[in-house]
C-alpha cells in the first residue's frame, strides 16, 4: 500500500463497470448495433438482447421479466412510477405515505406532487432510523391510495421491514411502492414475496453501466399507470424512445454475476464492515449510527463528536467517502438522514458514510481507519 494510493469507499454512490459487464456490451456498439425497433436481422438481434437481459434482471429479483420496464435510472423510475400512479388513482384518493429519510429522488418527486394537490404524509423515524408501524396503520385514511417507503437507506444502510409495511398497506386496500436501489445485489430479493406492487432499482449500484435502469410493476396485483411520456410506443408504451441496447446488455450482465456472487460476497463485506467499524469505534467520541438495526452489510455511517466536518472530509482527501447521498454530495448542507434521526447540524456534518464493494480489500480497511483516526485525532488537537 502507498501513500499516493487513493482508496474507493463510496460504492453506494456508484460502482465500477464489471470487466465481464464490458466484455458483453462491447459487440453492441459495434457488429450487434441494430435499432430494437427494426424488422430485420440487426433489428432482431438487439430485441433479443433486450429480452435475455430482462430475464436475467428478473431472476435477481425473482419477479417475471414482462413486469419490467427498462428506464435510465432510478430517478426516471420513480417519476414514472409516482406520476403514472397517482393520475391513474387520483379518483380514488389523493394522499400518499412516505418518511422524512428516503432518497432525494423520491422526496422531490413526492414535492411536485404535493404542488399538484397531493397530500404527503412524511413519517418520522426514531433515532436509529426505523419507523413506526403502528403510526404507519394510523395514518392511512380512506384517502390514501400509496405508501411510498424504500428497502435499504442509501446512507444509513438500514433496512426497512417492507414485507410487513406491504401487509400492512394491503390490509387496507392501500398499494406500496418501494426503491430498493441500495439493496439489490447486496442482500436477496424476492418481490414477489415481498408482495410490493411497484419498485425502482438501477445498473450502475450493481456494477453495470450508468443510465439505465428497471422499474417494476406487479402483474398480479394488476397495477396500471397512466403514461406521461409518448412517442414511438416502446416499453409498452410507458417508456417510449429508442432503447439503450449496450447499456441494457450490461445491466443483464451485472445482475447475472450478482446473482451467483451475492452470497459470498456479501459474507466478505461484513466481516470487512465489521472490522472497520471495531477499530474505528475505539476512536474516542466515534459513533456508529443505526448501529443495531438490521443494515446492508457493506455500510457504515459514523460520526465524530466535536469535529469540524468540513475539515475532516476535505483532509481525507485519499479516500473516497461521503457525508451522504451523491444526488446532494456537493451541496454543504447536513444529511436530512441523520437530521431526522435527530442528529445535530453539527453532528451530522461530521459524520461519514463508507460504504463497501468488491474491490475493497483487508489493506484498504486498514489504510483507512489509519488516515480516518490521525485526521479525527489532528482535529482534536486544532480545536483544544
Amino acid at each position: 500500500m502507498t501513500a499516493k494510493k487513493k482508496i474507493y469507499l463510496d460504492y453506494n454512490a456508484t460502482t465500477p463497470v464489471d470487466p465481464g459487464v464490458v466484455k458483453e456490451m462491447f459487440p453492441y456498439f459495434t457488429e450487434k448495433f441494430g435499432n430494437p425497433g427494426s424488422d430485420h436481422a440487426f433489428g432482431w438481434d438487439a430485441a433479443e438482447a433486450i429480452e435475455n437481459s430482462r430475464e436475467q434482471i428478473s431472476r435477481l429479483v425473482n419477479c417475471k421479466p414482462t413486469e419490467l420496464t427498462y428506464t435510465s435510472g432510478t430517478t426516471e423510475a420513480a417519476n414514472l412510477a409516482l406520476f403514472g400512479f397517482c393520475q391513474k388513482n387520483k379518483k380514488k384518493g389523493n394522499h400518499i405515505i412516505s418518511c422524512k429519510t428516503e432518497h432525494k429522488a423520491i422526496l422531490d418527486t413526492l414535492g411536485a406532487l404535493e404542488n399538484r394537490g397531493f397530500k404527503i404524509t412524511y413519517l418520522d423515524v426514531d433515532a436509529d432510523g426505523n419507523i413506526d408501524l403502528k403510526v404507519l396503520e394510523n395514518s392511512i385514511t380512506a384517502e390514501t391510495i400509496l405508501v411510498c417507503l424504500m428497502l435499504a437507506n442509501n446512507e444509513t444502510g438500514l433496512i426497512h421491514p417492507i414485507k410487513k409495511i406491504a401487509q400492512i398497506a394491503h390490509a387496507k386496500n392501500v398499494y406500496i411502492m418501494s426503491d430498493i436501489t441500495q439493496a439489490v445485489g447486496k442482500i436477496p430479493i424476492d418481490l414477489n414475496d415481498l408482495n410490493i406492487d411497484m419498485a425502482i432499482f438501477s445498473s450502475h449500484k450493481i456494477y453495470g453501466p450508468k443510465g439505465v435502469g428497471a422499474l417494476y410493476i406487479s402483474k398480479k396485483n394488476k397495477i396500471q399507470l397512466d403514461p406521461h411520456e409518448f412517442g414511438g410506443g416502446q416499453e409498452r408504451g410507458l417508456r417510449p424512445g429508442t432503447l439503450n441496447v449496450p447499456a441494457i446488455v450490461g445491466f443483464g450482465k451485472a445482475a447475472e454475476i450478482a446473482f451467483f456472487e451475492m452470497d459470498s460476497e456479501s459474507r466478505r463485506l461484513l466481516e470487512l464492515r465489521n472490522k472497520l467499524e471495531a477499530l474505528l469505534s475505539k476512536i474516542e467520541g466515534a459513533e456508529i449510527n443505526s448501529k443495531e438495526t438490521n443494515r446492508l452489510p457493506n455500510t457504515t455511517n459514523i460520526g465524530f463528536k466535536n469535529i469540524d466536518g468540513s475539515q475532516l472530509l476535505r483532509r481525507l482527501n485519499m479516500l473516497a467517502v461521503s457525508r451522504g447521498s451523491a444526488c446532494t454530495a456537493n451541496t454543504i448542507q447536513p444529511s436530512h438522514v441523520l437530521l431526522a434521526m435527530d442528529a445535530t447540524k453539527e453532528q451530522a456534518l461530521a459524520s461519514l458514510r463508507i460504504s463497501l464493494g468488491k474491490y475493497t480489500s483487508t489493506e484498504d480497511i486498514e489504510f483507512a481507519v489509519a488516515q480516518i483516526t490521525k485526521t479525527v485525532e489532528q482535529l482534536k488537537t486544532a480545536t483544544v
